[in-house]
């Protein structure tokens, strides 16, 4: 059973029963083992070398790059369908909900050849821009783009739409009874009042398109410096250079967890 305690100040708080805590550490150790075995893994005298070969660097930059382009877009796209999750009362409102959730359950690959089957030189889309156009959508770097956020856009809706209900809708009430309309309500109220899920959810969503692999390589390919992400080059560095493939591993860890630490920093420095 839990029992209350008393702690500094004279304010009182509940222990946690052994039971909550033996699962907790496992859980823990199932997560922090693994990471801690990747850094005594490391070949750390040859590290430098084996981080800045040209294809590493190439991985490098186009992972950051497609990461940041593909996190606005879901900042541009998701942030709307967050707000017509929470806000409107369309009919078919669970449907939809599902249908934005299926690439958190689908599996990448799937994902990719769906993009693949649409935008490919014989899908409907894809047939179009290269009859039309000229422009050729697989195997490209905005294939890359796409993929990471099909994949990703569902984790800043997913946010978003919880901070949303959250928050209510009192402010905008308020807002709306004092004349202003609702943009202005949306862009002075709505936004400040939920930027910490807007925050997490572009944080989430930036990490799930710095680790895609499936949908990438499915409809993307893996071809250095226009389509090789950092977790494909990895994924071919593991077949034939593990000690390569060890050290690009920790440098996309670092690269996750300072994101982390900055999003937490902020949240600490008084965004609420």
């Amino acid at each position: 059973m839990t029992r209350a305690r008393p702690a500094r100040g004279g304010a009182v708080t509940l222990a946690l029963p052994w039971p909550v805590w033996v699962p907790a550490i496992v859980g823990f150790g199932l997560i922090a083992v693994p990471v801690a075995g990747l850094v005594v893994r490391t070949d750390w005298p040859d590290f430098g070398a084996l981080i800045t070969t040209d294809a590493a660097l190439d991985a490098l930059l186009l992972s950051l790059q497609t990461g940041l382009i593909s996190t606005a877009l879901c900042l541009l796209l998701g942030t709307p369908l967050a707000l017509v999750l929470a806000r409107s009362n369309l009919p078919g409102l669970p449907v939809l909900r599902s249908i934005v959730l299926l690439p958190l359950v689908l599996p990448p690959v799937v994902g990719g050849l769906t993009l693949l089957f649409l935008l490919g030189r014989t899908g409907p889309i894809g047939q179009l821009a290269n009859d039309w156009f000229g422009i050729t959508i697989p195997f490209s770097t905005p294939a890359v783009i796409i993929a990471q956020t099909f994949v990703a856009m569902p984790f800043l809706v997913v946010s978003l739409e919880g901070a949303l209900r959250t928050a209510g809708e009192r402010y905008e009430i308020v807002a709306a009874t004092l004349g202003a309309s609702p943009l202005t309500a949306l862009r002075r109220v709505t936004i400040p009042v939920v930027l910490p899920g807007l925050i997490s959810g572009s944080v989430l969503a930036f990490a799930r398109a710095l680790g895609e692999f499936g949908a990438t390589i499915a409809f993307a390919g893996n071809l250095q410096g226009t389509t090789q992400t950092l977790p494909l080059l990895i994924y071919i560095q593991s077949q034939n250079d593990l000690d390569g493939a060890v050290a690009m591993s920790l440098v996309l860890v670092v690269v996750a967890v300072l994101v982390i630490v900055a999003t937490r920093t902020r949240d600490a420095s008084g965004v609420r």
